[in-house]
């Protein structure tokens, strides 16, 4: 007589046919990836993200540093110059490259520092409820105030450097962060397993770190991409108002050296491709963190 299937079986979560796992085999993380790797522009995104990446790190590899003088001034594209020239003669795709390679510097050096302090205070407030106010009220200052102003006013005191433009972009980027980190880690607060660490003993520094802050990793990855694309327009922003680096390019630098010279009416290559260069970056990490938003909600995701 033929066994009775194993209980599992009936539970839908024996291993599915050519040794794949079924949905309910997988873990929560490859769940997300395989939801995530469905989604078209998501992972259209997620490549171009990718590819802007490999383009930063390879910047010497791929063009010279653009310096010095050329004879084909302000010449349209063509084979020789594919983004054309500036007004001194610089190869524009050269200086595209290289502004890839210092604009996703600051974006993600800006992205991580405003999450260390935005994560840091949205868990603590969370967590300590004699802190909750306090950060609350910083939280809510922060975000009333003008940004962009004070961001160029600091700028300006401080001096254009890569290092500047990495602290002001991130010191006025952590509320959203903190308020977004702080609204998630309220729930996970309240749940019985952090009662329960509390009970056995455990330090406040133990619990935030190994209960509370993974439940709000996912939060993070999102904020994390996000964060990065507005640092990103931050930054062409601060650049193209002067305020960047005057000694490395960024895509706001190009921006700005072609209003100077006034390219903007001239030549329109000057401006097109870093503009599209910004759009691509912006938009990409915003597609890619709905696309992840909605692989990790078991409402929206597809088994």
């Amino acid at each position: 007589m033929t066994p009775a299937a194993p209980v599992a079986a009936s539970a839908g979560t024996t291993p599915a046919a050519g040794g794949l796992l079924a949905p309910a085999d997988l873990t929560p993380g490859r769940r997300t990836w395989r939801a995530f790797s469905r989604n078209p522009l998501g992972m259209i995104s997620l490549a171009i993200i990718l590819v802007m990446a490999v383009v930063a790190i390879a910047a010497p590899l791929l063009a010279k540093f653009p310096s010095g003088y050329g004879r084909d001034i302000l010449m349209p594209p063509s084979a020789a110059h594919p983004f054309g020239t500036d007004d001194l003669g610089r190869d524009v795709l050269a200086q595209v490259i290289w502004g890839t390679r210092i604009s996703m510097i600051i974006a993600f050096a800006a992205s991580f520092l405003a999450i260390l302090i935005g994560v840091a205070l949205g868990v603590l407030a969370a967590y300590a409820k004699r802190l909750d106010g306090i950060v609350s009220t910083l939280v809510d200052v922060s975000l009333a105030l003008p940004v962009l102003p004070l961001m160029i006013l600091v700028a300006a005191l401080i001096g254009p450097s890569v290092t500047t433009l990495v602290v002001v972009i991130a010191l006025f980027s952590w509320p959203e962060v903190t308020r977004i980190v702080r609204s998630q880690a309220l729930s996970v607060t309240r749940l019985p397993y952090v009662d329960a660490a509390r009970t056995i003993g455990g330090s406040h520094f133990w619990i935030m770190t190994r209960h509370i802050l993974p439940a709000v990793a996912p939060i993070i990855v999102v904020s994390v991409v996000l964060t990065a694309s507005r640092a990103v327009l931050s930054e062409a922003g601060l650049s193209f108002l002067g305020l960047g680096d005057p000694e490395s390019w960024s895509w706001g630098k190009i921006l700005y050296n072609a209003q100077r010279s006034g390219a903007l009416t001239i030549a329109w290559w000057c401006t097109l491709f870093p503009s599209i260069a910004i759009l691509l970056l912006v938009v990409s990490a915003t597609l890619v963190s709905i696309a992840y938003n909605d692989a990790r909600n078991p409402k929206t995701r597809e088994n």
